[in-house]
């Protein structure tokens, strides 16, 4: 049978909000790439800022409660899927998260229709509740992983078989992130709205403000390069749940750089903040899944400073070996982030032009939106002909 033939006609895809982060970006574009081949993109979710984004893209909103862990609201999310999925002719559900991920495997089960997942993150599986909890992003027929660590955690975590994980790594808009489509008007901006002085240079940590991101060690690490010429700049939401925000600039105030510091909420011009940043910088304590942070600064020409661990670091090594595209430092140690971000502040931005344009031959060789789209859709396409 031509896979052609059984390209999905409905999508179902179930998130629990639609605000910012890697899987709400990776659910957009592959609604998206659904629209473009011909069928309805629908996505289940709370909603969010990017909902609008989400309709110039060609994708439906459904709005339910679908970031609730409520057992009885979890019930109810599941059959109103039912009802959805019949209604719309939804051929396959791909649950993005745990919670939502249980209502819509509860439904698929019911219309039997097919029912994938991708694993964005890691999950605490330190009792056998939580196991089970996290064990239906295991329930899809296949289970999609956005990099090869992840690919391995999930084997050795949960004994899952290598055939039943497809390893699709996530991917960025190359056109997007391009540093020749931003003019120096928008960067100028961006410095003016972040009141950066003339000659300094802007160390930028682009993360929703919470702590296993490491902001509290890019401080000390500011702290301790002894630059007044370096601004460090936060970029992301806001959690406020913990007082995070505060502790930062607590901390920032205690070591004497509070002047250095900035932290600016989520920025939507990101191209530009790249553009204007000699340095980005991964400091995550925790493994990431994936790490967008490198792929997007590469493809910027922005040098990249990263924590030496799980996703991030895999997407700076080249695929045939050779040394790093950045400075990868111990996780969690604030003196090897202060040497790197010192290394990287010596060099040309972006190691120069040689260097730059080797990074970005990189990403456009194994991190475009279209290869992750034409990889997911493969896999769509795949499972209903096992069907």
């Amino acid at each position: 049978m031509n896979n052609e033939a059984v390209s999905p006609r409905c999508v179902l895809q179930i998130i629990p909000s639609l605000d910012a982060g890697g899987a709400e970006r990776g659910c957009l574009d592959i609604a998206g790439a659904v629209h473009r081949q011909g069928g309805r993109a629908l996505v289940a979710s709370q909603g969010g800022r990017m909902a609008a984004e989400l309709a110039s893209l060609g994708g439906e909103l459904i709005v339910l409660p679908a970031a609730s862990k409520n057992p009885l609201v979890m019930l109810a999310n599941a059959l109103r899927f039912v009802q959805i999925i019949r209604v719309q002719n939804v051929d396959l559900v791909h649950a993005r998260s745990r919670a939502p991920a249980w209502s819509g495997w509860i439904a698929a089960r019911l219309t039997g229709v097919a029912f994938v997942t991708t694993f964005h993150g890691f999950y605490s599986a330190q009792n056998v509740f939580k196991r089970f909890y996290n064990s239906v992003m295991l329930r899809g027929v296949r289970v999609i992983a956005g990099s090869h660590f992840m690919a391995s955690h999930i084997h050795a975590t949960y004994h899952a078989s290598t055939d039943h994980i497809a390893v699709i790594a996530r991917g960025i808009d190359v056109l997007h992130f391009d540093p020749n489509t931003v003019n120096p008007e928008r960067v100028a901006e961006l410095r003016q709205e972040w009141k950066i002085p003339d000659r300094a240079q802007i160390a930028l940590l682009p993360a929703r403000l919470t702590r296993w991101k490491g902001q509290l060690l890019f401080v000390e690490a500011l702290a301790a390069l002894n630059r007044r010429d370096v601004i460090g700049v936060l970029c992301g939401d806001a959690q406020g749940r913990d007082g995070y925000e505060q502790e930062i600039w607590a901390l920032a105030r205690r070591l004497g750089i509070a002047e250095q510091l900035r932290v600016t909420g989520n920025v939507a011009d990101m191209p530009a903040a790249y553009c204007a940043a000699h340095i980005a910088v991964s400091a995550s304590s925790d493994a990431e899944a994936f790490g967008r942070v490198p792929v997007e600064a590469m493809a910027m020409g922005c040098a990249i400073v990263a924590a030496d661990h799980g996703g991030a670091a895999e997407t700076l090594r080249p695929c045939g070996g050779g040394p790093a595209f950045g400075k990868l430092f111990a996780p969690g140690d604030t003196a090897a982030l202060t040497a790197a971000l010192a290394q990287a502040l010596a060099e040309p931005r972006g190691g120069g032009p040689e260097q730059s344009a080797a990074a970005r031959a990189h990403v456009l060789a194994n991190y475009s939106t279209s290869s992750m789209c034409a990889q997911t859709l493969a896999l769509y396409r795949d499972v209903l002909v096992g069907r």
